[in-house]
């Protein structure tokens, strides 16, 4: 490549041109649309597509970060871990799962319990994690939600819980099953006490978990197209043997049924929580 220097020509041998290199985890498709993402602005959006509007996953960091006053949730039970009490092995061991999926989302567990404020109303709340084992409901899972609701019933304070499941975890079989009795059954107790209970289902929540806890809400909200269900669509038409409506299991769908109270969109959750919780307090 001739390039001009001090009146004189003079040859530039350039073996290899320069190539832009875009760092990984800069950008993502969209799983609805496909539409390019870049992280950085999602995260500014809260995870939700600003071209088709789709909600992708959040952290459960962020999920906190969302729905609590800045540095105010407290965690409570990280202790508890779950065990290979049943020494379950399908395609590998119970154990080796439980290790794979701690080092890969940094949580011990399929759910972070603990109690917080909003807007100075304080209140208990978990969040599952779908990236922990489809945030499956296993013995820990139904002993963290419990704990965190006696201790709610005990200092008088709403219990708020983000559902995420795809069910009961198949590895500790029936101990698995038995939470859905232990959790409702706390629950009660707080509803007796009078104290609220709010539910805010997302993308996927299915299984025992819809089954028990996440559909005893006093208010149930879900954000949109979230899909909610005890079996997933494809086995409830191959079972049923019969064409599914439009929009089946959807929020949208769900709401039309009665099953929950109200879509909301990420956007507004925070404030629409604000306005529920601090409609408990005052009856407290």
């Amino acid at each position: 490549m001739a390039i001009f220097s001090s009146g004189k020509y003079s040859t530039l041998s350039i073996s290899k041109r320069n190539k832009m290199v875009i760092p990984d985890g800069t950008w993502m498709k969209c799983k609805n649309c496909s539409q390019t993402l870049y992280i950085d602005r999602l995260e500014d959006n809260l995870q939700v597509c600003w071209c088709c509007e789709y909600h992708l996953p959040m952290s459960t960091d962020a999920r906190i970060k969302l729905l609590t006053d800045e540095g105010s949730f407290v965690a409570e039970d990280e202790e508890l871990r779950s065990v290979d009490k049943l020494e379950f092995f399908d395609s590998k061991s119970y154990a080796d799962r439980l290790k794979e999926n701690i080092s890969k989302t940094g949580d011990n567990e399929a759910i972070r319990c603990g109690y917080a404020t909003l807007n100075n109303v304080p209140f208990s709340l978990g969040v599952m994690n779908f990236k922990f084992m489809g945030a499956s409901m296993g013995s820990v899972v139904g002993e963290r939600i419990t704990r965190m609701i006696e201790r709610a019933t005990e200092n008088r304070r709403s219990v708020v819980l983000v559902t995420a499941s795809g069910g009961a975890r198949m590895q500790e079989g029936i101990l698995s099953l038995m939470q859905m009795a232990k959790t409702s059954g706390a629950l009660a107790r707080h509803r007796e006490a009078g104290l609220g209970y709010i539910v805010i289902m997302t993308n996927p929540t299915y299984g025992g978990v819809t089954a028990s806890f996440a559909s005893l809400g006093d208010v149930i909200l879900a954000e949109p197209g979230a899909m909610i269900g005890f079996a997933g669509p494809r086995v409830v038409q191959e079972t049923t043997k019969s064409t599914l409506p439009e929009g089946f299991q959807t929020a949208e769908f769900l709401l039309n049924k009665g099953l929950i109270d109200r879509v909301v969109e990420r956007k507004n959750l925070r404030k629409e929580l604000q306005f529920l919780l601090e409609i408990f307090h005052k009856t407290v």
